[in-house]
C-alpha cells in the first residue's frame, strides 16, 4: 500500500503506521486522472533505487507514572538510511544534550528515556513530540506523541463510615474513588472478596456509587467495601467499609412512585465524539422497584447500534456515529407513575481522512496533483508542508497551487521537486498529518515483454500484441509489419498508449510476424499473430413445447478450430449455470444435449447453449415452454333451434401454451346410450360455435372437445337434452340384391338402414317383386322388419324386378328404382364338346373346345376347368410307370374364352385330358378324356457329385444320373476351370459319349489350386442343367508342427492345428520318467488329424523327457515336470486285496463269453441271399449314408465293400441276445452303438489315403461325421466316454 503517515492530536493510545518496501508501495495504486506518475514493474531491473524516508514506528503517547515510563522512540526506513530529529511544542529539541536523557541510536531507528530517579524532574518533559527523518530525498514527519506525567493513586486515610436507614428508603453509598486521569473500574465487594449481589433494585452506577431504590432488612450488613482498579498501574485500592443498618418500618411500607437519583433534572447535554463510546444513564428510586426503558424521541432506536446495560439502567453506543446524535429518553414506571429524564446527544468528530494523497515517482516535466481531502465536525482547515516546512498561500513557485479543495498541484516537476510534502487536517479535536512522496527520477528505457512471443486470436476477435516498455520519461515505441508497409493507415489498427498494438476484427490475412521498437535505441522484440477460425454453433438449440413429466432435450452442434481444445460446454437457464444433477437426475449433459427429465413448470424460461474455448465463446439461445392438452370448453349451450339443425355455443378452455387447431362436436342419442358418444362435426380452433344438422326423431345431447398439439382436452359438460321430431323416410335401404342359392327360390336382401334414418316409430321395409318376363305390371308386395326376404316355388335362375322401400308411422320413402335379380342356380347340364390339343414344345401345349349352350349352364357361366393329369414317364417300362404317382393340375379359365394354352409340362411324359363347365352352384359333367405325349426335352442336373483326390495332382469324380432324364440319356458333358480371383480362368471340358459311365479322373491338375467343376447330363433334346462342387486335390501329410502342452498332475494335454488338404499321418508319443532308471515307454499310434492328445498315467511331481517319432525320426523332444508331489508309499486300499482283484477277475471272463456268443450268433446270420436283402426293409440311417452323405471323395474300393457287406444283416437287428437291452449295462451300448458299423463305413476312416476333409460330405449328426467323435489311431478314439 503506498505508506501514508497519520496522527491523531488530543488523545491518548497508539497510531503507528506498518513499513513496507517502496518498491510495493508504488506498484499497487495507480495515478490519478491528472496524474503522470511512475509505477516501476516488479520485472524492470535496476539496482541501488535511492527510497525516500517511510517512518515505519510512530512515537507514542504516554502517561509517565514512574521513570521507567519515559520512553519517546521513532523509526524509519529510507535508502539512504534517514537522520532523525525531534521537536517539542514546536521548538527544536536534542535529547542528547540534556543530561538526564539517555539517546539510543541504530540505522533507521532512534530513542530517548530518562536517567532521573524522581518523578520530580520528568515534568518538565511534558508536552508534544514530533519526529523528523530525513535523506536527500526529503524528510518525513511523523505524528504528534504526547507526554503526560501523573502520579499513581494510593490509598488515603479514611474514617469508617456507618449509614443507618429505614425500611423502604433509597439510599446512596458513597465510593469516592482517588483523582487520578485515569478512569477506574469500580467493584463493590465484602470482606470475603464476594461482589455484592446487584440487581434491578441495587445498581453501580458510572460515578462508582452503590445505589438502592428501596431498602430491605436483609441489606444490614458491615463490609460494604469500594474496590478501585486501575489498569495502567496494575493497582487495586481498597476503601474502608461501610456498615449499613436497616431498621425495619413501624408501619406498612409505602409504596412510592419513580424518583429521578442520577442524574437529576429532567434533561442533560451530552457530547461525544465519532467513534468514541459512551454510556447514558438512569438510576431511579422507588417501591416498588421501577423499569426502566429507553426511546428515541427523534426517530427510531437502532438495536443494532446499542446495547443496554446495568439492568437496563444504562444505554451504551459503541463506535458512535452523526447519524445517532439525538434525543434519547428515559423512562422509569412502577405500579405508582413514572419518572423520565432526557438526554440531547452532540456527536462531534476529529478530522478523518476522506481522500489521502498518494506517493508516487514521477518523470521530469509532468505535471502532479496531490489530492487531500479530509473530514470532521467542524469541517477541518488542510495545510501543506513540504519536508516539515509550511508552503504559505503566498508561495513565490508559480508552479505551485493550492486549490479552494485543499489540493496541491506541482506543474513541471523537475528533480529539485523531489520531496516529501505533508497534508495536515486540524480542527478543535486534534489534527491528522499524511506523509506523501514525491520523486522526480530518470529511468533508462526497457521493453519488458518476452521477444517471441505467440498470440492466438479467433476470427472477429480484438487482437492485443503486447509491447510493454519502461523508462523515465516514458519511451515511446514503434510497431512494424511482415504483411504491409503501412501499419498504421488500417483503420482497424490503433497504437494503445501503452504501447500495445490493437486490431480489431482480426481475420486471417493479419497473421504474420510483428516488430515492436523504441525510438532512439536498439531495443525491439518481435511477435507472431496466428489467427484461427471462429467458434460457431452450427444447430442452436430450438425452441420447444414439452408436457409436464415428459423430457425436454436441447441439441448444441457447434463447430471449433481444430488447433483448440475441447470446448467447454456450458449450458445455462435464465442467465444462471446449470450444474449436471446426480440425485434427481434432472439435468443431464449428454455431449451436445441437454437432457431435462421430468419437466415442470419451474423449468420453463430461457436456455442458452456456451461453446466456451480458451480464446471465444459462441452461444445461442432458446425458450422451453410447458404445454399440454387444453382445458375442457365450458358454458356448452343450444340456440337457434329449428325443425332439423340447433347452434351449439361454447366458451373455450385454457390452451395451456398449444394453440386450439380445431374442436369437435360430439352427440348422445338417449335412445341408443349403448352406443355412447359419436362425432358429429368438427370445427376451427378460433370457432365458438357451429351449427348442427340432426336427424327427425332423436334425443340429442352434447359436448365438445378441443384439439391442440398436445392432444384432446377432456370433454366439456353435456349440454340440455333436445328432441327432434318424426318424419316419413328420407331414403331407401341401399345395395338391393339377389342373393339366390338354392334352386326354385328368390332371396330378396338389402343393406339395412341405421336406426336414425327410420325417421320415426312404427319403421319396416316394403318388399316387391315381379318376373321381367310375363308378369304384366302387377307387383307382388309383402311387409318385413330386417333382411333377407325369401320367395319360394319361383324357378330355376329366372330374371325378376326387385325393389324395397322404407316404410315408418308417417308414410313411406321415395319410391325406389328396381333392379333385376335372378333365382336360385342349378349345376350346368352338359360338357364341352370338340375338345383338342395342340402340342407347342416339350412343355407347353395349347387346348381348344366348343362354348356350351346357356340354357344348359342353368346359371352364370364362370368359366371352364380343364383337368391335366401326368400318368409317368415315356420312357419307363410298364411296371415302373404304374409305381409312379399320378399328378393332376386343374386350370381354370373365363366365361368367354375357348382356349387355353398350357405351361411348365414335364418333357417326355404321358398326359391326359378333361374339361368341364362351372357356375356358382359347381360343375358339370366332364368332356370325353383325351390322351398325350410330350416331346423329349433337355435332362434335369445329376443327382449328386462326389470328389476324392488319389494323388496331388490327380482328381476322381463320381456321379450319380439325373433323376429326371427328361429323355433318353446320351451321356454328360463335364466342365472344370482354376478358381481365382479375378475369376476369368479359362473353361476346360470333358465329353463322355457313355450314359452308363458314372466317374472320371483328371490328371495333372495343379496340386496349390482350387477348381469349380460343372457336370451335366445331355439328350438328343440338348445340354441338361449342372451340378457344380468345388474341390481341391488332397497333399501328402506330414507331423504336425508348434505343438502346445499343459502339464497336470497324472498327465498333459498336448494340442496342435491340424493342417487343412493335407492327409493323415500317425506319430508316437515316447515318454522317460527321469532319476528312477525306469525304461522309456510309448503311446499308441496318433492321428495328425486329431489336433488334441492327452497323456495319461504319469506320476506327480515327477520330471519326463518326451520324444516324438515319425518314421521312426524324431521331429520334437522336449522335458516336463508334472505338477503335485510325488508319491513316495502307497497306502493299501481294498483295490490290492486279493478278493477283489477276483471278483473283477470273474466279471471279465463272463463279459467275453457274452461278446463271443455274441459274435458266433452275428456270423450265422450273414447266411441270408441277396434278394431277400433287397427285398427286405432297407435301413433308414444306412441308405441317406450310402446314397447321399459321403463325402467329396470316396474311394471305389468302398463301393465294392458295400455291395459285398449289403446282405449281413446288423447285429443289433437280428439278435434279442445282442441287442441294446442285453448289451446295456452300465451304459456301455454307447459303445456298441459306436464302433458296430459297416465295414465299408470304417473303411472310409481307415484308408491312409484320405485326410480329414474325406468326410466332408458327412451331415453333422451322422455318426460318420468326424466332429462327433475324437480322432484316434485307425479311426478308433483314444477315450470313450461311456454313456447312461
Amino acid at each position: 500500500m503506498p505508506h501514508t503517515q497519520r496522527q491523531q492530536v488530543g488523545s491518548r493510545g497508539q497510531c503507528s503506521s506498518c513499513l513496507l518496501p517502496l518498491l510495493l508501495l508504488l506498484l499497487s495504486l495507480a495515478a490519478q486522472p491528472s496524474q503522470a506518475a511512475i509505477h516501476i514493474p516488479s520485472n524492470y531491473h535496476i539496482t541501488d533505487l535511492k527510497r525516500p524516508p517511510v517512518i515505519s514506528t510512530q512515537p507514542e503517547s504516554v502517561t509517565v507514572f514512574s521513570v521507567e515510563d519515559l520512553v519517546m522512540s521513532c523509526e524509519a526506513s529510507g535508502n539512504p538510511s534517514p537522520i532523525f530529529r525531534w521537536t517539542k511544542d514546536g521548538r527544536e529539541f536534542d535529547p542528547a544534550r540534556d543530561p538526564e536523557l539517555k539517546v539510543s541510536e541504530h540505522p533507521g531507528s532512534t530513542a530517548f528515556y530518562t536517567l532521573s530517579n524522581t518523578m520530580d524532574t520528568l515534568k518538565q518533559y511534558q508536552g508534544k513530540y514530533v519526529c523528523y527523518a530525513s535523506n536527500e530525498l526529503g524528510t518525513a514527519v511523523s505524528n504528534e506523541a504526547i507526554l503526560r506525567t501523573d502520579a499513581p493513586p494510593s490509598q488515603q486515610k479514611e474514617k469508617k463510615v456507618s449509614v443507618k436507614s429505614e425500611e423502604g428508603n433509597s439510599i446512596v453509598l458513597k465510593c469516592n474513588p482517588p483523582q487520578s486521569s485515569m478512569e477506574p473500574i469500580i467493584h463493590w465487594m465484602d470482606w470475603s472478596l464476594r461482589h455484592i449481589q446487584l440487581s434491578e433494585r441495587v445498581v453501580v452506577g458510572k460515578d462508582g456509587n452503590l445505589y438502592f431504590a428501596y431498602l430491605k432488612t436483609e441489606d444490614s450488613r458491615d463490609d460494604y467495601t469500594c474496590n478501585v482498579q486501575y489498569l495502567a498501574t496494575r493497582t487495586i485500592l481498597a476503601k474502608e467499609p461501610i456498615t449499613l443498618t436497616v431498621s425495619p418500618s413501624n408501619s406498612v411500607l409505602r409504596n412510592r412512585r419513580p424518583h429521578m437519583m442520577r442524574p437529576t433534572g429532567s434533561h442533560s447535554t451530552y457530547h461525544a465524539l465519532r467513534g468514541q463510546t459512551i454510556e447514558l444513564e438512569c438510576i431511579v428510586q422507588g417501591l416498588p422497584t421501577p423499569k426502566v426503558s429507553w426511546l428515541r424521541k427523534d426517530g427510531e432506536l437502532s438495536e443494532s447500534r446499542t446495547t443496554k446495560d446495568m439492568f437496563d439502567r444504562r444505554l451504551r453506543f459503541s463506535n458512535i456515529s452523526e447519524s445517532d446524535g439525538g434525543e434519547y429518553q428515559c423512562i422509569a414506571e412502577n405500579s405508582q407513575g413514572k419518572a423520565t429524564h432526557t438526554y440531547t446527544v452532540t456527536v462531534e468528530a476529529a478530522p478523518y481522512w476522506i481522500n489521502e494523497p498518494v506517493s508516487q515517482l514521477y518523470a521530469p516535466g509532468e505535471t502532479v496533483k496531490l489530492d487531500c481531502q479530509a473530514d470532521g465536525i467542524p469541517s477541518p482547515t488542510i495545510s501543506w508542508t513540504m519536508n516539515g516546512i509550511p508552503i504559505s498561500a503566498t508561495d513565490k513557485d508559480s508552479r505551485r497551487t493550492l486549490t479552494a479543495s485543499g489540493s496541491l498541484i506541482l506543474k513541471d516537476v523537475s528533480f529539485g521537486d523531489t520531496a516529501i510534502y505533508q497534508c495536515q487536517a486540524s480542527n478543535k479535536h486534534g489534527t491528522i498529518l499524511s506523509n506523501t512522496n514525491v520523486y522526480v527520477i530518470e529511468l533508462p528505457p526497457q521493453i519488458l515483454t518476452d521477444d517471441g512471443s505467440t498470440y492466438t486470436f479467433t476470427e472477429g476477435k480484438k487482437a492485443l500484441l503486447d509491447c510493454e516498455t519502461f523508462g523515465s520519461p516514458k519511451p515511446k515505441v514503434t510497431w512494424e509489419s511482415s504483411r504491409t508497409a503501412f501499419l498504421l493507415a488500417d483503420p482497424r489498427v490503433n497504437l494503445l498508449t501503452n504501447g500495445g498494438l490493437e486490431i480489431s476484427n482480426v481475420t486471417h490475412d493479419d497473421e504474420g510476424y510483428y516488430t515492436c521498437s523504441v525510438q532512439n535505441s536498439n531495443l525491439s522484440v518481435s511477435a507472431e499473430l496466428e489467427v484461427l477460425n471462429r467458434t460457431v454453433i452450427l444447430t442452436p438449440p430450438q425452441a420447444l413445447k414439452v408436457q409436464p413429466g415428459h423430457t425436454a432435450i436441447f441439441t448444441c452442434l457447434f463447430l471449433v478450430d481444430p488447433k483448440l481444445d475441447s470446448p467447454l460446454i456450458q449450458w445455462r437457464k435464465n442467465d444462471q449455470k446449470l450444474f449436471e444433477s446426480h440425485s434427481d437426475e434432472k439435468y443431464t449433459f449428454d455431449g451436445p444435449d441437454l437432457i431435462i427429465a421430468n419437466v415442470e413448470p419451474v423449468d420453463e424460461g430461457v436456455y442458452t447453449c456456451q461453446v466456451i474455448t480458451k480464446l471465444d465463446m459462441a452461444e445461442a439461445s432458446s425458450t422451453l415452454t410447458l404445454c399440454d392438452r387444453p382445458d375442457p370448453p365450458v358454458l356448452v349451450q343450444i340456440t337457434d333451434a329449428k325443425h332439423r339443425a340447433v347452434t351449439l355455443s361454447w366458451t373455450p378452455g385454457d390452451d395451456n401454451n398449444s394453440p386450439v387447431l380445431e374442436h369437435v362436436v360430439e352427440f348422445e342419442d338417449q335412445g341408443l346410450k349403448e352406443r355412447g358418444w359419436e362425432e358429429l362435426k368438427r370445427v376451427g380452433g378460433n370457432v365458438r360455435r357451429a351449427s348442427l344438422p340432426l336427424w327427425p326423431y332423436m334425443s340429442y345431447r352434447f359436448r365438445v372437445i378441443a384439439i391442440n398439439d398436445v392432444g384432446k382436452s377432456d370433454p366439456s359438460k353435456p349440454s340440455d337434452i333436445h328432441n327432434t321430431p318424426a318424419e316419413v323416410p328420407d331414403n331407401n335401404p341401399e345395395d338391393v340384391r339377389s342373393e339366390s342359392t338354392d334352386p326354385d327360390t328368390l332371396v330378396i336382401a338389402w343393406e339395412e338402414m341405421d336406426k336414425r334414418n327410420f325417421n320415426g316409430p312404427d319403421f319396416k321395409y316394403r318388399v316387391m317383386w315381379r318376373q321381367v318376363v310375363g308378369s304384366g305390371p302387377n307387383w307382388h308386395t309383402n311387409y318385413t322388419t330386417a333382411s333377407p326376404f325369401r320367395v319360394n316355388d319361383i324357378g330355376n335362375f329366372s330374371a325378376f324386378d326387385i325393389k324395397v322401400q322404407a316404410v315408418n308411422e308417417k308414410g313411406v320413402g321415395p319410391e325406389p328404382d328396381p333392379i333385376i335379380g335372378y333365382s336360385g342356380e342349378d349345376v350346368p347340364l352338359e360338357a364341352p364338346m370338340d375338345v383338342g390339343v395342340v402340342l407347342i414344345n416339350s412343355t407347353t401345349i395349347r387346348v381348344t373346345w366348343a362354348a356350351v349352350e346357356k340354357e344348359t349352364v342353368r346359371g352364370h357361366l364362370l368359366g371352364y376347368k380343364i383337368y391335366l393329369t401326368r400318368i409317368g414317364s415315356r420312357g419307363h417300362h410298364r411296371g415302373r410307370r404304374a409305381r409312379e404317382p399320378e399328378s393332376t393340375v386343374v386350370v381354370e379359365t373365363g366365361a368367354n374364352e375357348e382356349k387355353k394354352v398350357i405351361s411348365d409340362l414335364r418333357p417326355y411324359s404321358h398326359y391326359t385330358l378333361a374339361v368341364t363347365v362351372f357356375n356358382s352352384k359347381g360343375e358339370g359333367p366332364p368332356s370325353e378324356t383325351l390322351s398325350f405325349k410330350t416331346h423329349e426335352g433337355v435332362p434335369g442336373p445329376p443327382t449328386s457329385l462326389m470328389l476324392d483326390s488319389p494323388s496331388e495332382t490327380e482328381m476322381t469324380l463320381h456321379w450319380m444320373p439325373p433323376s429326371q432324364p427328361n429323355g433318353i440319356l446320351i451321356g454328360y458333358l463335364l466342365q472344370y476351370q482354376q478358381i481365382v480371383e479375378s475369376d476369368d480362368s479359362p473353361m476346360q471340358v470333358e465329353t463322355i459319349d457313355d450314359p452308363m459311365v458314372t466317374h472320371l479322373t483328371l490328371r495333372n491338375l495343379d496340386r496349390h489350386s482350387h477348381y469349380r467343376f460343372y457336370l451335366r447330363g445331355r439328350t438328343a433334346a440338348g445340354d441338361g442343367e449342372p451340378i457344380m462342387k468345388k474341390g481341391a486335390t488332397t497333399l501328402d501329410g506330414a507331423p504336425p508342427s508348434n505343438i502346445s502342452l499343459s502339464v497336470g498332475e497324472n498327465s498333459v494335454n498336448f494340442s496342435w492345428v491340424a493342417k487343412k488338404r493335407h492327409r493323415n499321418v500317425s506319430f508316437q508319443i515316447h515318454y522317460l520318467k527321469k532319476n528312477d532308471g525306469s525304461n522309456w515307454k510309448k503311446t499308441e499310434k496318433v492321428n495328425s488329424s486329431q489336433s488334441f492328445y492327452q497323456l495319461q498315467g504319469l506320476t506327480p511331481g515327477s520330471h519326463y523327457h518326451l520324444r516324438f517319432t515319425y518314421s521312426n525320426t524324431t521331429f520334437w523332444d522336449t522335458d516336463i515336470e508334472t505338477e503335485g508331489t510325488e508319491v513316495t508309499e502307497v497306502q493299501p486300499s481294498f483295490a490290492t486285496q486279493g478278493w477283489f482283484i477276483g471278483v473283477v477277475s470273474a466279471i471279465v471272463l463272463l463279459l467275453l463269453i457274452l461278446l463271443i456268443l455274441c459274435f458266433i450268433k452275428r456270423s450265422k446270420g450273414g447266411k441270408y441271399s441277396v434278394k431277400d436283402k433287397e427285398e427286405g426293409p432297407m435301413d433308414s440311417e444306412a441308405r441317406p449314408m450310402k446314397d447321399e452323405t459321403f463325402g467329396e471323395y470316396r474311394s471305389l474300393e468302398s463301393d465294392l465293400e458295400e455291395k459285398r457287406t449289403a446282405s449281413q444283416p446288423s447285429l443289433g437287428e437280428e439278435s434279442k441276445l445282442c441287442s441294446e437291452d442285453n448289451l446295456d449295462f452300465n451304459g456301455s451300448s454307447a459303445i456298441t452303438t459306436e464302433l458296430n458299423m459297416d465295414e465299408s463305413l470304417a473303411s472310409q476312416f481307415s484308408r491312409p489315403s484320405e485326410g480329414p476333409e474325406g468326410l466332408r460330405g458327412l451331415p453333422d449328426n451322422s455318426p460318420l461325421n468326424p466332429t462327433t467323435i475324437s480322432p484316434a489311431t485307425n479311426g478308433m478314439p483314444n477315450s470313450v466316454t461311456i454313456l447312461d
